[in-house]
């Protein structure tokens, strides 16, 4: 399996041609200490070190041209001498990039023809193209104090797909937009290619200001009907500063009328049925679309099968072939991912790193500074290179290793697009790759009086105040689906939020910084989205000792970043929560680290009665917390303070309760701020600028980051936004709750499989999973059940091999839990092990981590093998693809050879002197697939020993002489792993090593029991049939079997539409 930065780029360490840098780029060097830091590395793979290149930042404008041969790039700077090169990316869907010269290329390459774009996203490739993510609207966010430190907001991106046809219509639509508006770019909106394009969506919250200081501003209502006609500007929601939820579902319809406007995952009835063109009146296309749904309803006559059967069948129709499933399912992929990207959470900067803090960059460079000097004591640095000695003066906007390009700089667990931009960074482009950070920025000022008595203009000193948030990519998702801790000990929804503050007082110019963090309880816990207040509850399958060591691993990795940490709970102790709270206590106890201090703060049962105000009893309850962290601090180029320390703050969502407690954290230690410098801040009144600002900054910023992990903005959001709590913001709250709940029961699923793909940890197999599953299984829980395979399998040996046998292979396999069967209610993950003497059918208990029981069959006892589609639901393509639904079935002849042993708690263990009976007959549903195939948790119906032991042995011997038992390979489904990681997927085994069909699995096993059977001295027959057809599976699956999963595909993902 490929993984990221595996292999060296053959352009990486080659020369670059010099570059003329752009108008406004910051100086190659900052306070003499350049060169002290050109050895610098940051600890990536020896073949990724690359020399100091000439133009270490993104370009700031690229030009886009379709050519003959492929998508040509190159910078766009106006008034400047053309660059030296562009870049050529290929059509087709393994896309090709290169470099070439600029005098060598083609002479009908016509760059005035181009179209500007702002940047780069990355390369993504899905079934039947590869598409090129480029941003083409921005949102100027601010600048950190001056102009060579701009940042912006991704607010519009277009994908292009690498055929020349469909971009070259893209280009020319884009380019004509451009001239008509005169405009460098501007995005342009079609139906097919151009994927979720709104031209209003801002870069982020925006604060916007009341009139007069008794005016509230509540939530917008929804309006039920709206206007759609305006072709350049396709529905979606704005983003703006008051809390407004995130759907706009009516409760008034009826269940059959929700299920109809919730129409199919695949494609609403007014686009496939009635093929609606573009510029139709939308309006007009629903109305028609509900009618029709009325009279599928009518003509019904009542019956609720036959409505939703009705429904099914004419608005909810699989496609056709293979070919039209994935057309469908790659536009959806791309508008997922689009989505991501523009919904006003994406920031990036071209001439510096905002993925890391101000202290944390100064540390960076010290370090730094003492390796080299360390180096040149030793003598090792390169000729002619010296380093500066350290001065007392401090640049608080140093950047460290500012010659390398932006990408190698940046904080990885914050770069989002990192996955998507690897082809680029393969072929040794830096300054095409554009590291986009999700998270908030928020830029604001406000004055205050030098004096509380003096009120005047000229008394007024300027205050610069930023909120920074940086949401970490790791165990990145959404609410229900990421919890808690991964076997890595990364937590969901971790955040750091730096707020910089600066203050002019008397000509002197004083720079603050203050870092919190937020973070899922880093305990393995899930929590289910079928409910308003659903109860977390701990992983039952986890052990105490492995969420010791996932507890201490986390804050073992945390600590040495961000210094010591106050853990600040804020979870219910009593009632739902009680569990979790108690246990995450409990943990922290035994850490017994001295770096690490526990407070609990109940915050529902301390603020009852809407009492916001009593937040102020925990800032007084660690008043001695605050001075000994402290804050970074810069004043006159002279480094004062350090900050020491952090305080780590979570709720259950880590959202609502943790943002309101950490602005009022960020309000206590401005006070502290401005009062080191002789400034006082005014009463937290609420009337005036400061409490204004301040207020609306944070509640911004909690909207952002509901958005982002909730898909609404934050509750207590007014508490945020004015200092007070009133019952407006309460019924706010609960429409934001349904919001939630609605996003996390029926969409958030697939929105879950484009973040892990988009994010490289899963390839394009999630979406086969989901379209099987209506859900995806979380990277890191593959990780984890692959440890588990491999240690079922060497538990199966030490158990079951007699001493010196020789395994030859052991494989982890589905199957029937009874013999003599193919299709059955029970299926289960059996061990499969391959000796030299015999072939070994296990059922293993994954909970107790032991073996059930198992059958050995002597090799020369296996008459014939038969391999072929094994397909247990015919309901939808994917799990009716017989490439990817693969399996085999073993015969054997019944005799005294076959022996059978079983776990028991008595001596006797063999089920041969049995009394026989007949087994119960049992049923048939296509339902089991929906059932997780490990572990299995439940524990084992008792019954009498003797009774499992005779239908064991029946089932064993069969109706006839010969035996068999069906096997189905487990689906080929690897997950990314990026470079550093501590742990991955593991591989197949050694055998097994390359497949990438189930197909290719069950070959290589029938292949490697045979030759096993040769070895032996016998020649079982090979015949290719299928284990259980298509047709046998249709048969066999009720018609309430396929009415229930079409009623989950129509609710589950008819929200995605």
């Amino acid at each position: 399996m490929k993984r990221l930065f595996s292999k060296s780029s053959k352009n990486a360490t080659s020369s670059r041609s010099a570059k003329t840098p752009a108008p406004g780029e910051p100086p190659m060097t900052a306070m003499g200490r350049t060169a002290a830091l050109l050895t610098a590395t940051t600890g990536l793979q020896p073949n990724y070190i690359v020399p100091p290149v000439p133009h270490p930042n993104p370009h700031e404008h690229i030009a886009l041209l379709a050519s003959e041969d492929g998508l040509l790039m190159r910078p766009h700077r106006a008034g400047l001498p053309h660059p030296a090169s562009y870049v050529r990316v290929s059509w087709g869907k393994t896309a090709n990039i290169a470099e070439l010269p600029s005098d060598g290329g083609s002479p009908s390459v016509d760059w005035k023809e181009s179209v500007v774009i702002y940047g780069i996203v990355g390369l993504m490739t899905l079934f039947d193209a590869s598409y090129l993510l480029v941003i083409t609207s921005r949102s100027d966010v601010g600048q950190l104090f001056d102009a060579s430190h701009l940042i912006y907001g991704v607010k519009s991106v277009i994908s292009i797909p690498l055929v020349k046809d469909r971009a070259k219509s893209i280009l020319s639509r884009m380019a004509s937009r451009n001239t008509s508006v005169n405009r460098p770019s501007l995005l342009v909106s079609d139906v097919d290619d151009l994927q979720f394009l709104d031209e209003g969506t801002s870069g982020g919250p925006q604060v916007k200001f009341a009139d007069e200081d008794e005016v509230k501003i509540l939530t917008p209502r929804d309006q039920v009907n709206f206007s759609v006609n305006n072709a350049d500007r396709p529905a979606s929601p704005v983003s703006s500063g008051a809390s407004t939820p995130a759907s706009d579902v009516s409760m008034t319809h009826s269940p059959v009328s929700t299920i109809a406007n919730r129409m199919s995952f695949w494609s609403r009835l007014s686009k496939r049925a009635s093929s609606v063109s573009e510029g139709a009146d939308i309006e007009e296309s629903l109305l028609d679309e509900e009618e029709l749904l009325d009279s599928i309803i009518h003509d019904a006559e009542g019956a609720p099968d036959k409505v939703i059967s009705s429904i099914i069948a004419a608005t909810a129709p699989p496609p056709d072939s293979s070919e039209e499933r994935n057309s469908e399912l790659e536009k959806r992929i791309l508008r997922g991912c689009l989505r991501e990207f523009t919904k006003g959470d994406m920031y990036f900067a071209l001439h510096f790193d905002i993925t890391r803090s101000l202290q944390h960059k100064h540390e960076q460079f010290t370090k730094l500074h003492a390796q080299n000097k360390l180096l040149s004591e030793l003598d090792a640095l390169p000729k002619n290179t010296t380093v500066n000695p350290l001065d007392d003066k401090v640049d608080a906007l140093f950047e460290p290793s500012i010659m390398l390009p932006l990408w190698r700089r940046v904080d990885r667990h914050f770069w989002w697009n990192e996955w998507l931009s690897k082809p680029f960074i393969d072929a040794g482009l830096h300054s095409y790759v554009t590291p986009i950070m999700q998270g908030y920025i928020q830029i604001s000022s406000f004055d205050l009086p030098k004096d509380t008595s003096t009120m005047q203009g000229d008394s007024m000193e300027p205050v610069d105040y930023i909120v920074i948030s940086r949401r970490s990519r790791d165990r990145a998702g959404l609410r229900y689906q990421r919890r808690g801790v991964d076997d890595e000990a990364n937590v969901a929804n971790f955040v750091e939020t730096e707020v910089i503050m600066r203050v002019q007082r008397n000509g002197i110019s004083n720079i603050f910084s203050y870092v919190q963090i937020r973070g899922s309880i880093p305990l393995f816990w899930t929590q289910s989205g079928y409910s308003m207040k659903p109860p977390p509850v701990l992983a039952p399958e986890r052990t105490p000792a492995q969420n010791l060591d996932a507890i201490k691993r986390h804050f073992r990795r945390a600590i040495p970043v961000y210094g010591p940490q106050t853990i600040v709970n804020l979870a219910e102790q009593h009632g739902k929560e009680g569990m979790i709270t108690n246990a995450y206590r409990e943990y922290a106890t035994k850490l017994d680290a001295k770096d690490v201090r526990y407070c609990e703060f109940d915050f529902h049962r301390e603020t009852k009665g809407m009492k916001y105000e009593h937040i102020s009893k925990l800032i007084n309850q660690l008043e001695r917390v605050f001075e000994s962290q402290g804050f970074f601090w810069v004043s006159n180029n002279m480094l004062l303070s350090k900050q020491k320390g952090v305080f780590r703050v979570n709720c259950i969502d880590c959202l609502d309760r943790t943002n309101v407690v950490q602005s009022a954290f960020a309000r206590h230690v401005m006070n502290m701020q401005l009062e080191a410098v002789g400034l006082l801040s005014p009463p937290q009144s609420g009337k005036s600028g400061v409490e204004v600002i301040f207020n609306d900054v944070w509640a911004n910023n909690g909207d952002a980051i509901s958005r982002a992990y909730a898909g609404t903005s934050a509750l207590k959001g007014d508490f945020t936004r004015t200092g007070k709590r009133d019952l407006g913001g309460m019924l706010n709250d609960g429409v934001n709750s349904l919001a939630r709940m609605y996003s996390a029961t029926f969409s958030d699923w697939f929105c879950q499989a484009v973040i892990d793909f988009m994010l490289g940890y899963r390839t394009l197999s999630v979406f086969e999973e989901f379209l099987i599953k209506l859900q995806s299984t979380d990277p890191r829980e593959l990780i984890r059940l692959s440890k588990i395979r491999a240690e079922a399998i060497a538990t199966s040996v030490a158990r079951v091999l007699s001493e010196g046998e020789t395994l030859i292979s052991g494989w982890t396999i589905f199957s029937p839990e009874q013999l003599n069967v193919k299709f059955d209610d029970r299926f289960e993950e059996k061990v499969l092990l391959l000796s030299a003497r015999a072939l070994y059918i296990i059922s293993y208990d994954y909970s107790l981590e032991k073996a059930k029981m198992y059958i050995c069959i002597p090799l020369s006892a296996i008459t014939r093998l038969e391999k072929g589609a094994y397909i247990i639901s015919p309901l939808e393509e994917a799990s009716r693809d017989p490439v990817q639904n693969v399996g085999f079935s073993v015969y054997w002849h019944a005799s005294d050879k076959i022996s059978m042993r079983m776990t028991s708690y008595s001596i006797r263990n063999c089920p041969e002197d049995a009394p026989t009976r007949s087994p119960p007959a049992t049923s048939v549903s296509s339902s089991s697939q929906f059932k997780p195939m490990l572990p299995r948790r439940g524990p084992m119906k008792t019954a009498n020993l003797s009774g499992i032991m005779s239908k064991v042995s029946e089932n064993a011997a069969g109706a006839t002489n010969v035996c068999f038992a069906a096997f189905k390979a487990l689906p080929v489904d690897p997950a990314r792993v990026r470079s550093g990681s501590s742990t991955g997927y593991a591989e197949p085994a050694d055998d097994l090593a390359g497949a990438t069909t189930c197909k290719q699995v069950v070959d290589m096993m029938v292949d490697g029991i045979k030759r096993a059977c040769e070895d032996a001295g016998n020649s079982p027959v090979i015949i290719d049939r299928d284990v259980v057809s298509l047709t046998e599976a249709q048969k066999m699956t009720s018609i309430y079997a396929k009415m229930e999963y079409g009623v989950k595909r129509l609710i589950w993902l008819g929200g995605l539409v």
